[in-house]
């Protein structure tokens, strides 16, 4: 996560370039240049803050002079009503600024806020909750941020950065076995195998595998696949994992649970930016 500054900034201004065009038509029309804004960024919603130090730099980049105050910590559990930040500065580009800097904040906060939800329902087990590669494209690194202020961990951030044989590698190999050994092979090492049943989960246990991912696999399964590894690797589990079903699924005794959702398909939370009067 070392480049997350660069990745976040690369964002906003993708984000930006794509919402301005060639300018803010509205704004420019009907707003005085010399107008001032001061408004306030409220969560409607409890939340789980995400993004916001991004989403401040929103507005000073179209805005150096606005004066921007963040009242809320990034990972932090607001109630609905509390005010996250307070902004002022020239009217024009800070209603510019606003559509893009508060889909940004919306995006994280709602990745976080629902990967909370998913660790809520861990707790009296030892099961980890881990993201996945099932991310809006370009904006891999900012989810995962995200997902680890709602409390899970990370998975593999992109292809280098472990060694997952699926199911199809599988296929192409021919088995389990001749895809572990090719990866042995190959000098890697740390080996997360991919298995749908109970004998392919032996074959590679029995291959000195350091953790095997149990795919669709029901509790009483999971539950007989953690018997058979007894130890020798971490399991993980994946598939089929919904709020309705990870607290039996953690229960089974596996280490991890990997859920796509989280980041491929969280509800973006409710925050409002709204003028406020001068005092």
């Amino acid at each position: 996560m070392d480049h997350l500054p660069e990745a976040a900034r690369r964002v906003m201004a993708q984000a930006l370039e794509e919402d301005l065009g060639r300018g803010d038509l509205t704004s420019q029309a009907v707003i005085p240049a010399q107008a001032r804004f001061q408004g306030v960024m409220t969560a409607r919603q409890e939340l789980v803050v995400a993004g916001l130090p991004l989403a401040l730099e929103v507005f000073t980049t179209l805005a150096p002079q606005a004066r921007v105050q963040a009242l809320a910590t990034e990972g932090q559990v607001t109630p609905a009503g509390t005010v996250l930040a307070r902004i002022a500065g020239p009217a024009r580009e800070l209603l510019t600024a606003e559509r893009t800097a508060l889909n940004l904040l919306q995006h994280l906060s709602g990745i976080a806020t629902l990967t909370r939800a998913y660790v809520e329902r861990l707790k009296g087990t030892h099961a980890v909750l881990l993201d996945t590669r099932k991310t809006i494209p370009g904006l891999r690194l900012l989810a995962k941020y995200a997902t680890r202020l709602g409390g899970a961990q990370n998975h593999r951030l992109r292809l280098d950065d472990g060694v997952l044989i699926k199911d199809n590698h599988i296929a192409v190999c021919g088995s389990v076995t001749e895809a572990i050994g090719r990866a042995r092979a190959a000098g890697l090492t740390n080996l997360e195998v991919e298995c749908d049943t109970l004998a392919q989960v032996a074959e590679a246990v029995a291959a000195g595998v350091e953790r095997v991912l149990l795919d669709n696999m029901d509790p009483a399964t999971l539950r007989q696949a953690v018997e058979l590894v007894a130890g020798r690797a971490q399991t993980e589990a994946s598939g089929g994992v919904n709020l309705d079903t990870i607290a039996a699924i953690a229960h089974s005794g596996v280490d991890f649970i990997s859920v796509g959702r989280i980041t491929q398909s969280a509800p973006a939370v409710d925050i409002g930016l709204d003028w406020t009067p001068e005092a």
